[in-house]
C-alpha cells in the first residue's frame, strides 16, 4: 500500500496519520536500518540507490511527475513487504504546510534535487522570508521542523554561478539560521572524476552538492568558515581519458528491440560522407581534421571574404568563418576531390553539412561517439559522454551504429543493470535519466561529508556509511572497467612498493 494523503484531510487527521506511520516506524529493527531518510523531488532514485547502499530505510519520497514516480516505485518499493514501504507524497506543499506542521515523518538524512527558482529580493529580508514561494522553502519547513542529521541537495552547476548568486546567498543563509553548518563554496562534482572502483561512470556531469550538518542554529552561524566536501577533479589520480564508453553499453543481442536504435539510411550516409573526408586528411596530409567546426557551405578562399560583413558579426562567426576560410585555402585539392566523390553532400540538411570534430586522434568517425545538433553533427573520443540531460540530442555509439540505449543511460547514471523502466516509452525514460542524480557522484560527496563531520553525526549512521562499499554502483559498469583500472595501478603499486 503506498500513503498519499488526500487533499481533504484535516490537519488533525494528517496529524494522526503521520503519528501511526512514525509508531510502524520506531517498531522497526534499529538493526535492519541503521538510519532513516527521505528522498524528495526523488526522480528516479539516483539518492535511494545510494542511501540504501549504506543501509539506510527510505521513509517519505516525493515526486510530482506520475511516470518517474511509477520507475521509481518499480525499482525500489514495489517489491518491499508492506510494512517497510515508504509513504509516497506526490505533491511536497501539500505536506509542508505554513500554518500546520508538516507531514513527513522523522528521519536522519534529507536528500533532494531540488529544481533550482527564482527568489525574491526585498533588499531587507533574508533566509526563509526570501525563499516564500520556492520550493525550496518546503525543504526548508521539513528541515525546521524535522532537524535531520544531514541535509544533502542537488542542482545543476548554474546554481552557484554568478546569475544565481541571490538565490546561493539565500539558500546557505537559511540552512544557517535553522542550524546547519553549511560551506559558502559549492562542493562541485561530476561522476567521470572518481575511478569505476570509487563508483564512478563515464559521464562529465559537474553538479552542485550541497551537504549540511546539524549543530544547532548558534554553532552554524558561528561556525561559517567551512571548506567544500570535495574539490573538483580527479580522484586518488584517475586520468578521465582511461574512461571507455563500451563499459556503459550492453550487448546487442540482449537488447529488446535493438532495431529501433540503429542509425537510419540517411543518418548512415551522412556519418560515411563526413568519415570520408576524415580518412582523406589522414591519408594526404596524415593530420586529424581541425577541432573548430567545420561549416562546409562557408568554405570559400579567404580573399573572398568581405572585410566589413566580418566586421558586422559577432567576434565568434567572423573567427569561424576565417577559419574555415583557410582551411579550405590549406586543403582545397582533397576538398575538391572529396566534395565530386560524394555528389549527395550538397543535398544534406544544412545543419548535417557542418561537423565539429573534438574526437582527437581517433582513426574514423565511426570510432566516435557524435551527437546530431542543430548547430551541425559534434563528434568526441569515446572515453566519457557529455551530460545526459532532459531535452537532449541522444548519443550515437559509432561503433555500434546506434544510438544510447535508455537502458544503457542509466548505467552511465550509475544505476545497475537489473534496473527497470518497466517498459514505458523511450523519450520519458530519457527524460527521467537526464533529470537523474549521478550515483556515484552523490555517494563521494556524502560519505566524505560523514567522514569528516563524524564527531557531529550519529555514530549508527556514520558505522553504516563507512562501512558500506565505496563503490555503490554494483554491475553498472562492465567487469572489464575494473580490470582495467587494476592494470593502470599495478605498475605503481609495484614502484611504490620496490
Amino acid at each position: 500500500m503506498n500513503f498519499v494523503l488526500p487533499l481533504q484531510f484535516t490537519a488533525a487527521a494528517r496529524e494522526l496519520d503521520l503519528a501511526d506511520w512514525s509508531a510502524k516506524l520506531a517498531s522497526m529493527s534499529k538493526r535492519s536500518a541503521p538510519f532513516a531518510y527521505v528522498d524528495l523531488f526523488a526522480g528516479i532514485g539516483g539518492f535511494h540507490a545510494m542511501l540504501e547502499h549504506a543501509g539506510g530505510r527510505c521513509v517519505y519520497v516525493s515526486e510530482i511527475d506520475r511516470e518517474a514516480r511509477n520507475t521509481y516505485l518499480h525499482n525500489w518499493v514495489d517489491h518491499l513487504p508492506e510494512a517497510e514501504r515508504p509513504i509516497i507524497n506526490t505533491d511536497i506543499t501539500i505536506d509542508t504546510p505554513e500554518d500546520a506542521p508538516v507531514n513527513v515523518p522523522a528521519h536522519d538524512v534529507l536528500a533532494a534535487g531540488f529544481p533550482c527558482q527564482p527568489f525574491s529580493k526585498s533588499g531587507f529580508q533574508r533566509g526563509m522570508d526570501e525563499a516564500r514561494g520556492t520550493l525550496f522553502w518546503n525543504i526548508a519547513r521539513i528541515l525546521e521542523e524535522r532537524k535531520p542529521s544531514i541535509v544533502l541537495l542537488e542542482n545543476v552547476r548554474n546554481l552557484a554561478g554568478p546569475r544565481h548568486r541571490h538565490e546561493w546567498d539565500v539558500i546557505i543563509q537559511t540552512l544557517r539560521e535553522i542550524g546547519y553548518r553549511v560551506s559558502s563554496t559549492p562542493s562541485v562534482f561530476s561522476p567521470h572524476f572518481l575511478p569505476p572502483s570509487l563508483g564512478g561512470t563515464p559521464q562529465v556531469r559537474d553538479r552542485v552538492f550541497i551537504l549540511g550538518t546539524y549543530v544547532g542554529p548558534a554553532r552554524a552561524m558561528a561556525e561559517t568558515d567551512v571548506a567544500p566536501t570535495v574539490v573538483r577533479g580527479p580522484v586518488q589520480g584517475w586520468n578521465v581519458q582511461n574512461w571507455d564508453t563500451d563499459w556503459i553499453l550492453d550487448d546487442d543481442t540482449s537488447i529488446p528491440g535493438v532495431e529501433k536504435y540503429r542509425l537510419t539510411a540517411d543518418e548512415t550516409e551522412w556519418i560515411n560522407v563526413w568519415d570520408d573526408l576524415v580518412q582523406r586528411m589522414w591519408s594526404a596530409r596524415g593530420v586529424r581534421l581541425p577541432g573548430f567546426p567545420l561549416w562546409a557551405d562557408s568554405w570559400i578562399p579567404e580573399r573572398g571574404l568581405d572585410p566589413m560583413e566580418l566586421d558586422a558579426l559577432p567576434q565568434w562567426k567572423s573567427d569561424i568563418l576565417v577559419k574555415n576560410a583557410r582551411f579550405y585555402d590549406d586543403h582545397r585539392d582533397i576538398i575538391g576531390s572529396w566534395k565530386k566523390a560524394n555528389p549527395a553532400f550538397a543535398s544534406f540538411p544544412a545543419s548535417r553539412r557542418k561537423l565539429e570534430w573534438q574526437a582527437q586522434d581517433t582513426a574514423s568517425l565511426w570510432d566516435t561517439v557524435m551527437h546530431f545538433r542543430p548547430s551541425g553533427i559534434r563528434a568526441k573520443a569515446p572515453t566519457y559522454l557529455p551530460a545526459l540531460v532532459a531535452i537532449t540530442q541522444t548519443s550515437i555509439i559509432g561503433s555500434r551504429r546506434r544510438r544510447l540505449t535508455p537502458h544503457e543511460a542509466a548505467r552511465l547514471q550509475g544505476f545497475g543493470r537489473d534496473f527497470s523502466f518497466g517498459g514505458q516509452r523511450d523519450q520519458a525514460s530519457y527524460k527521467q535519466v537526464g533529470n537523474g542524480v549521478a550515483v556515484g557522484a552523490a555517494w563521494h560527496v556524502f560519505r566524505t561529508h560523514v567522514e569528516r563531520d563524524a564527531s557531529d553525526l550519529p555514530s549508527r549512521l556514520v558505522r553504516a556509511v563507512l562501512s558500506a562499499s565505496v563503490r555503490p554502483t554494483g554491475n553498472a559498469l562492465a567487469e572489464a572497467a575494473l580490470i582495467h583500472e587494476e592494470e593502470l595501478t599495478a605498475p605503481l603499486s609495484g614502484t611504490l612498493a620496490g
